[in-house]
């Protein structure tokens, strides 16, 4: 069964054009209102022009670290569960990324699935006041 997040608004940072448009399609079908980044740069102008109940960001980047722009998220946005999705990386990354305050580390190619429960475990423990796993409370 499918399970749908009424409005829930998402931020997605990619540098993959295709991989951004196929991730949003899905998101949008499960009930999220999605928003789309293909920089670091236009993920902080977007996060400055709104609030975004959570966000999945990509480690490698053209213009900016996934680790730098996460440092950024957790001053402007501290409440906001992050979820790190890369190609590149390994349990050192993930470690660090758990230390920066990320809600989940997943490797790409991951499960569509295992991605929505990482979000929805992250969204459930920020509705009910609690903090998500590695994040300063």
């Amino acid at each position: 069964m499918t399970k749908t997040v009424s409005g829930r608004s998402l931020l997605l940072i990619d540098d993959e054009d295709g991989f951004l448009a196929v991730m949003r399609r899905r998101f949008e079908r499960r009930g999220y209102d999605v928003a789309t980044a293909g920089s670091g740069a236009e993920a902080l102008r977007l996060l400055r022009e709104r609030r975004f109940e959570a966000a999945v960001l990509d480690l490698k980047m053209g213009d900016m670290d996934g680790f730098e722009l996460l440092r950024i998220f957790r001053r402007m946005a501290p409440e906001m569960p992050v979820v790190m999705l890369t190609g590149h990386g390994g349990e050192t990354e993930a470690a660090e990324g758990l230390r920066l305050g990320a809600a989940g580390y997943l490797l790409k190619p991951c499960d569509f699935e295992a991605l929505v429960e990482c979000l929805d475990g992250a969204l459930t423990q920020d509705d009910s006041g609690g903090a998500t796993d590695g994040q300063a409370t």
